[in-house]
């Protein structure tokens, strides 16, 4: 059984409701008529009602057990703005704040899942990442045990699985964000039953260079370490270095991951947004994500380069993630 037949066994014993934004994008509707059909979740779709079925019709998807919701005929809508100003303590007036949710789909989902109506949120296949975030910060908001989210892509090809981090937020983590960073990644690694082998990675391994940017992913994996001295972690490393063996053995020869890392952390959001795609596109790999980690509750952004798959997963694992928890207490 591999950790998305797992997924989907935890995930249909509670049928979580989740929402969807992006009701009028083909790949969110196969997805979510998948989800339901096979009695996983109850997606909720987000849009005209009417546009949103005849869209489905002209591609053959059928949405007639999905839940749809229209925000500008939302009976609950004054319950939500009421919420929302609360949320916000004095930073938006009630007019702002109706008005915000009835012209922007990704605040008034994520106004479900903060009040309890939803149990988490799938979005980004038309949206940006900005557009997805924004709301999750201001009204979900990060967990009390972390100072930032990140976003994280679990890689999978066959029965091979990674994860690498951060992907989608940090632009330039410091030594202390990017600990920050490894140590929630390991705990996503953790909830898909991976057993974490870390690598901090860099142009540099064990001090083959130096500059300010090696000694950042050194001193990153020094603080992991004391926070979790019986994690397989190694840094700074370069990628051959912490995924093939034979290369490892030349180069950090003691090194505890020993070239079969399977979790990595880049050293910036450009390294991390470039190799994730590079991974994905030239290695084959469905990439599902980005995951964002440290969030009150379930929110993930899904790449606007996804595919039907990759919606189908990202939702398993939103629903997933709600149900496991990370060991952080929510606010």
């Amino acid at each position: 059984m591999n950790i998305f037949d797992s997924m989907k066994k935890l995930v249909s014993t509670k049928n979580p409701v989740i929402v969807f934004p992006e009701g009028m994008s083909d790949r969110i509707l196969k997805a979510t008529s998948r989800l339901k059909k096979e009695g996983i979740m109850q997606p909720i779709l987000l849009g005209n009602e009417k546009e949103m079925k005849a869209f489905a019709a002209e591609r053959g998807v059928d949405i007639s057990d999905l839940t749809l919701i229209d925000p500008q005929t939302y009976p609950e809508l004054d319950f939500l703005v009421e919420k929302f100003v609360e949320r916000r303590k004095g930073k938006i007036t009630a007019e702002e704040a109706r008005e915000k949710l009835l012209s922007d789909v990704n605040y008034f989902g994520t106004m479900l899942v903060y009040t309890e109506k939803a149990a988490g949120m799938v979005s980004g296949a038309v949206h940006t990442t900005a557009d997805t975030v924004r709301p999750a910060l201001q009204i979900i908001k990060v967990k009390p045990c972390y100072t930032r989210i990140s976003g994280v892509f679990i890689l999978i090809k066959g029965d091979q699985i990674y994860v690498v981090a951060d992907c989608a937020i940090n632009i330039a983590p410091t030594a202390e964000e990017l600990a920050e960073i490894a140590i929630t990644t390991v705990n996503t690694a953790k909830a898909i039953e991976l057993e974490p082998r870390v690598a901090m990675l860099s142009f540099s391994t064990k001090g083959s260079a130096h500059s300010e940017e090696t000694e950042k992913m050194a001193k990153a994996t020094e603080l992991v370490r004391q926070q979790m001295p019986d994690l397989l972690i190694d840094g700074e490393i370069q990628f051959d270095a912490a995924f093939v063996p034979e290369i490892a053995a030349r180069k950090a020869p003691n090194s505890p991951i020993a070239g079969n890392a399977n979790v990595f952390i880049f050293p910036s959001l450009e390294a991390g947004n470039i190799g994730y795609k590079l991974i994905q596109r030239f290695g084959g790999y469905d990439a599902v994500g980005p995951i964002l980690q440290g969030l009150n509750k379930p929110v993930c952004d899904l790449s606007r380069g996804c595919n039907e798959e990759e919606v189908y997963k990202l939702a398993l694992f939103t629903a997933a993630s709600g149900i496991l928890g990370d060991g952080c207490i929510q606010e």
